[in-house]
């Protein structure tokens, strides 16, 4: 096949169309199905040739297929994520109610998205006795504030005076939801949150998944079989964050994750091993993650000590990713 170039769509024996100039229309009697975007970047790859109806499908399909494979970027776009276990909004041992104090921390690093495990739903009980202090509303609303307009909230374990979960904080509108619950057993109620954000100037949604995993090495790795499931279920091709309480001390998870699931730990790069966040006190042990996939950079950021270490029993994560 020969390619010319043309400024127009032909009415030739080829039915020769102008695949740069159409964008998603032919001038003359083709009329070429393009979507908008696709059609731009297939005017760039193309060069503004000019091909038979055959052979402009034969190009849409490689470039749909390069879209797919290579995720053709977009201008940067930089999103600050914190991932931090709420302890239902306790110090450590419950020996006082911070969440307000807790509040104006979070509030403080201007996170675009806050992951939040052990975040309360209700709780009459707690309410009656901490009465001047505890919010008229779920304690993951009142950490929402003012600052971040959309949230959802994952009930993962219920019992008689309440209920407590997994929640995301985000800064922009969450499309959908989903909390899946991934229990082994009675004690330890444990979801994963599955939510799609829709981001500003941007063709494809940002996935991300609230997790907090069992104390058991054995069923850690059950509930990241189930982790990996779900991340099989999301298009390649669009961005994804993984972050929360892990639980995960020996790094098993850690190294399955990377490997088997293909995602990247923001501490963890060139290298490094995740970072130490329990106890919030003197952290030793490295709970807590922020993954990702198809980030373009991530910058993480170490948080001080204080207030940190008297507002709950983990230390946060905080990170800048760039998609």
């Amino acid at each position: 096949m020969i390619f010319g170039f043309s400024n127009s769509c032909t009415n030739s024996k080829k039915e020769s169309v102008d695949v740069a100039k159409t964008h998603g229309k032919c001038s003359g009697h083709y009329k070429c199905k393009l979507a908008h975007s696709d059609a731009k970047i297939l005017a760039e790859i193309t060069k503004h040739r000019t091909a038979t109806p055959k052979a402009v499908a034969g190009v849409v399909k490689n470039t749909r297929e390069l879209l797919e494979m290579e995720n053709l970027p977009q201008s940067p776009m930089s999103i600050k994520v914190m991932t931090v276990n709420a302890h239902k909004g306790f110090t450590p041992f419950n020996r006082r109610f911070i969440l307000p104090e807790l509040r104006r921390a979070v509030s403080a690093l201007s996170a675009d998205m806050v992951f939040l495990q052990e975040v309360l739903g209700e709780h009459h009980a707690w309410s009656k006795r901490h009465a001047d202090r505890w919010p008229h509303k779920p304690q993951y609303e009142f950490l929402a504030d003012t600052i971040w307009h959309s949230y959802a909230y994952g009930r993962n374990a219920v019992y008689p005076n309440g209920h407590h979960g997994n929640a995301l904080l985000s800064k922009y509108p969450i499309q959908s939801w989903e909390n899946r619950d991934i229990s082994l057993n009675g004690m330890e109620r444990r979801g994963l949150l599955y939510s799609v954000i829709a981001l500003p100037d941007r063709d494809r949604p940002l996935h991300t998944v609230c997790v907090h995993l069992s104390l058991r090495e054995e069923h850690r790795q059950r509930q990241l079989k189930m982790l990996q499931a779900l991340v099989q279920e999301i298009p390649t091709a669009e961005p994804l964050i993984v972050a929360g309480d892990f639980n995960d001390w020996l790094l098993q998870g850690h190294r399955f994750i990377e490997k088997e699931i293909g995602l990247h730990e923001v501490f963890g790069r060139g290298g490094h091993k995740p970072a130490r966040t329990f106890p919030a006190a003197f952290p030793l042990l490295r709970l807590d993650r922020i993954y990702t996939r198809l980030a373009r950079s991530v910058t993480p950021v170490v948080l001080p000590n204080r207030p940190w270490s008297h507002l709950s029993d983990h230390k946060p994560l905080l990170a800048e990713i760039i998609f």
